[in-house]
């Protein structure tokens, strides 16, 4: 399969048609030779967005939302071309590539929803005669950076709130899934949206650095999302910062999932397994610190093997195991890593089956210890970490023992105790009685430290892809003192 650059809703080739290869981590076979633009593409693209925007923006609201729910439509009618995309470029199982369909699709009607909901208000104003108020206008062109492990879902995200709100886009697409991206662009396309609103650049990885840079740099582009690792986050968030444009950061994570004495250990078994090991764990929320009360472990780690052992992984051809293919071979080393360091210092390894190349079942490593490089290295992998502890105060020390802060959960029957443990647990969301792996297109979804800042969905990134600004209007003759 061969894929182009999207620029101006027309598809083009590379300066120079220069391409790259995407080969199949489970087969090693070519999957996708993408188009591998230059920075003279990835300005034509932005360009392309400066000039689609007065326009989008003017478009009104109710137009702007009909555009978005038809492709909505469009993304779902090309479902079984992006489950085939997902499987070949990144070794995702069928149903977490259907899944990405349905969410991604209900990303961009919450979108469509908040066409009409880009409000301001009026202020009271000491000055007579002065009506105040203030507006949310679009920002301009918005540049989104997409990975890889939930690339619809992602992809989508970057750039829905932001043409809800009126912006034009630029999808950087990652060097990982190409062809999946592009399919975005492809189902906005076809919904009607107007030449130039969505353009998307795939790049060689060796040319990444000098693409986003260039991006970033662009004069029409407005704001900045990335979502991906800490390490990148860091570099993205001080390009940003060089030319006072404002970053959305959504980042890596080591979810803690808290399992107190009063807990239904059923559940709490059931939410972990499925935070730890979906997707093969490749999924920024993952669950990768159970950490368990002293008087409820020995249940828990039986019941949780136990599940774990079931969870067995084939190749996401077949689809005939709940597990599929981890990225590529670079992360079965870190994960052959991380585990060998943790038996070696006294863990305890469950696991149903050893690594068959790329396809890995789940594993659970039991008495984890922060002399341990599992301890605070994500893993981004099918293997989660059990630490014991002693009560409530030293679960939340553990949990809070991380320079990330996405996401996390707490298992108790008292919701009141849930709510106080939520509000000490330093992470931008939390979960009582629920997985750590939760989203929703509404809801205002971002981390804390190491994991990034702003948020994305509903009101919330309205906030971040719309200026706001103050505006008066003199009803009467002024006083002035000179």
């Amino acid at each position: 399969m061969e894929t182009t650059l999207f620029i101006a809703n027309r598809h083009v080739p590379a300066t120079g048609e220069a391409t790259y290869d995407r080969t199949s981590p489970v087969t090693g076979a070519l999957a996708t030779r993408a188009a591998a633009a230059s920075v003279e593409d990835a300005i034509a693209a932005a360009d392309a967005a400066a000039a689609a925007f007065p326009a989008w923006a003017a478009l009104g609201p109710n137009a702007r939302r009909a555009l978005l729910l038809k492709a909505a439509e469009c993304l779902e009618a090309k479902a079984a071309d992006v489950v085939a995309a997902m499987i070949s470029e990144t070794g995702a199982t069928a149903g977490w590539a259907g899944f990405n369909v349905h969410l991604a699709a209900g990303v961009l009607r919450e979108a469509a929803s908040l066409t009409t909901q880009i409000a301001g208000e009026t202020i009271p104003s000491d000055r007579p005669g002065c009506l105040a108020m203030s507006i949310r206008q679009p920002a301009g062109v918005v540049l989104g950076i997409a990975p890889w492990n939930a690339p619809v879902i992602l992809g989508v995200r970057a750039i829905a709130t932001p043409l809800a709100c009126g912006n034009t886009v630029v999808l950087k697409a990652s060097e990982m899934c190409p062809r999946t991206h592009l399919l975005i662009a492809e189902a906005l396309h076809e919904a009607g949206l107007p030449a130039g609103v969505v353009n998307v650049v795939t790049n060689a990885p060796a040319d990444a650095g000098a693409i986003v840079a260039a991006l970033v740099r662009h004069k029409a582009v407005k704001r900045v999302n990335f979502t991906g690792s800490t390490r990148v986050g860091r570099i993205i968030a001080r390009l940003g910062a060089e030319e006072l444009k404002p970053v959305l950061l959504e980042l890596g994570g080591k979810a803690p999932l808290i399992v107190l004495e009063d807990a239904d250990l059923d559940e709490a078994v059931a939410a972990a397994a499925f935070g730890a090991f979906m997707n093969s764990g490749q999924i920024c929320m993952s669950t990768e610190r159970i950490i368990v009360l002293d008087a409820v472990a020995d249940a828990f780690v039986e019941k949780f093997v136990a599940k774990t052992r079931t969870l067995k992984a084939a190749d996401p051809r077949l689809n005939a195991a709940p597990l599929g293919s981890v990225v590529d071979p670079a992360a079965v080393i870190t994960i052959d890593r991380l585990i060998a360091d943790a038996v070696a210092k006294g863990a305890v390894l469950h696991r149903a089956a050893d690594p068959a190349g790329t396809v890995l079942t789940a594993a659970a490593l039991d008495r984890v210890t922060p002399d341990m490089a599992i301890y605070g290295e994500e893993s981004f992998g099918p293997v989660t970490t059990i630490i014991r502890v002693a009560d409530e105060d030293e679960a939340i020390r553990i949990a809070n023992d991380t320079e990330y802060g996405l996401t996390s959960a707490v298992f108790t029957r008292d919701a009141a105790r849930g709510l106080r443990v939520a509000a000490r647990i330093e992470a931008g969301m939390c979960h009582i009685n629920g997985p750590t792996v939760h989203d929703e297109a509404q809801m205002p979804f971002g981390g804390m430290k190491a994991s990034g800042y702003g948020r994305f969905g509903g009101a919330a990134g309205v906030a971040e892809f719309t200026d706001l600004r103050w505006i008066t209007i003199d009803t009467q003759p002024g006083h002035y003192p000179i």
